[in-house]
């Protein structure tokens, strides 16, 4: 990672963020940059309308809470607008193929957004779809790949407690259950593609059979090597947590099951104990910090006691949804064009 080297902001309009790994680390810095600015001027409550009169479509496959409004709420902010789709009620329901889609939303507005994560192989390629015939760039709001403006949203977090050097850190993603439904793979392999390209080593675990996309882990490996990290294997929560300096434990399905949702349900519910409770917390640095993207199932996944305690900093990472995706939507609409 060069600090020197900076990036035209202006040479980011336009540009499709799809995956992390599609921006390099120096404009991956740039949006952190322009987020706290922005995140700044919202805290002295100065106008910055970088956006004003321009149209973001928010395309979702899937349900959304903090996503949606993050980015509705931030394109207010921006001084545009942000239009909700369901897709359930628009014309992709009916068959309607991505680019026909793009080039009608393309003659409208100034930017794309799409949610489509829960098929397996299909979301990212979807949106790369979308991407090939769109006039305006298109932001991944979680696919079956990647969260790349989540994981963003944590990597501004952590800054925020740990400062700008990350480097060294260890990072425990794991699996955690949770029973409500199948959750996409996208968040930890997010972590994964991102968190050591900044100098963190993460180590993944999970129970036999909930195993992440190889092709997404070998370009997170390779990635991690060009940074001089690592991503190591660990075969049960304890031993992530084990001197751990952040702890991401959350609930994925399994990639084999996801079209029988009842029975990955089933199945993951022999692993109950992989829950993040304060014995297993404890294990960790004396300051670690507990992230999660939420939803988190309460009980299930991590107990109030973690949650709701001192190492949890859910809520900040909740609100640099907004901040990060203000950057994302700032850059690549034209908020700073030449």
């Amino acid at each position: 990672m060069n600090a020197a080297v900076t990036v035209d902001r202006s040479s980011l309009t336009g540009r499709d963020y799809i995956e992390t790994l599609d921006w390099t680390v120096e404009e991956l810095e740039e949006v952190l940059a322009v987020a706290g600015e922005l995140k700044e001027a919202r805290r002295q409550g100065r106008p910055h309308r970088l956006l004003p009169d321009k149209t973001l479509y928010m395309l979702f496959l899937d349900k959304s809470t903090r996503t949606r409004n993050a980015f509705e709420t931030g394109m207010t902010q921006l001084g545009g607008h942000g239009i909700f789709l369901d897709a359930d009620r628009t014309q992709v329901a009916h068959g309607e193929s991505p680019g026909d889609t793009a080039r009608t939303l393309s003659r409208y507005g100034e930017g794309i957004a799409i949610r489509h994560d829960l098929a397996p192989y299909e979301g990212n390629a979807w949106m790369r779809e979308i991407a090939r015939y769109a006039d305006i760039p298109v932001i991944n709001l979680q696919c079956d790949v990647d969260h790349p403006t989540q994981t963003i949203a944590d990597l501004m977090t952590l800054r925020e407690h740990r400062g700008k050097d990350l480097r060294g850190l260890k990072v425990a993603m794991t699996w955690a259950y949770a029973p409500s439904y199948a959750r996409p793979l996208s968040v930890p392999q997010g972590v994964a593609t991102l968190f050591p390209r900044f100098g963190m080593d993460v180590v993944l675990a999970h129970p036999p059979g909930f195993d992440l996309m190889p092709e997404v882990l070998e370009r997170a490996q390779g990635a991690a090597k060009a940074s001089g990290s690592t991503i190591t294997f660990a075969e049960s929560m304890e031993e992530a947590f084990e001197g751990a300096d952040v702890v991401y434990p959350k609930s994925w399905g399994r990639l084999d099951a996801f079209t029988d949702e009842s029975k990955a349900l089933a199945e993951s519910g022999a692993y109950a104990n992989w829950i993040c409770d304060e014995e297993k917390l404890a294990l960790a640095s004396p300051d670690v910090l507990y992230l999660h993207c939420l939803p988190a199932d309460r009980g299930r996944e991590v107990t109030d006691a973690v949650m709701d305690g001192p190492h949890s900093v859910v809520w900040d990472e909740a609100e640099n949804r907004m901040h990060t995706g203000k950057a994302l939507m700032a850059l690549t609409m034209g908020g700073y064009a030449a």
